[in-house]
């Protein structure tokens, strides 16, 4: 007997990134192949847990790296991992996080939408899904097949839609509650995929831009 999940999927990730956030999906890819289409090198991902990117991302240029507390700033060879892939000494202007889960790459960013540009390179050996939420409120969904893309659209807001209307090309109808965790309940429904929490909080391959 197959054992269904119990509770959503992606739902959650609404409440665990309560300021912005970022969430990337790309079918068929490996977590390292995203990177990959998004414009890192192999030789500059470097592994990095949720709270790691979060503090390279706050801090400033002129900080002391021991400030750092996931790093012990007197180990040469982690220092030059970070700097090499451009974590230091200038904070990025964006950390992209990626793994994988059931047939799918995700990547998850803090506040940024570096993933969003790339939307298309993202779907060409399937689909490709992007959902962004900044810290004013806006949320916007991301759509492509094949290289592709085919819409981006705000849920509840259809006059800013830009491409195919979502009730066509998703059979998407967004419901009374936060558009963009409605999305994220009905992706994780519509995908079967359910993306343990603890795990993006885990280390990951990571990657820098600029």
């Amino acid at each position: 007997m197959v054992q269904r999940r119990v509770g959503n999927g992606l739902r959650w990730i609404a409440d665990a990134y309560d300021n912005s956030f970022t969430l990337t999906l790309s079918e068929g890819l490996s977590p390292y192949e995203l990177l990959r289409a998004v414009g890192a090198e192999d030789s500059r991902i470097v592994g990095l847990t949720r709270s790691a990117a979060d503090l390279l991302l706050l801090r400033q240029e002129e900080d002391h790296i021991s400030d750092l507390d996931f790093l012990d700033w007197e180990d040469e060879a982690a220092v030059a991992r970070l700097t090499n892939g451009g974590f230091l000494p200038t904070p990025p202007a964006a950390i992209v996080r990626a793994g994988s889960v059931d047939g799918w790459a995700y990547a998850l960013e803090n506040s940024t939408f570096h993933t969003s540009t790339y939307l298309a390179a993202l779907s060409e050996r399937g689909r490709a899904f992007c959902v962004h939420r900044n810290a004013k409120g806006f949320s916007n969904v991301g759509y492509a097949l094949g290289g592709q893309v085919v819409t981006f659209f705000e849920p509840g807001l259809p006059h800013l839609t830009s491409g195919a209307p979502p009730e066509e090309t998703l059979s998407y109808v967004n419901r009374d509650k936060v558009g963009y965790a409605a999305f994220l309940e009905w992706l994780a429904a519509e995908l079967d995929i359910y993306l343990p929490w603890e795990e993006t909080e885990a280390e990951l391959p990571a990657a820098a831009f600029t």
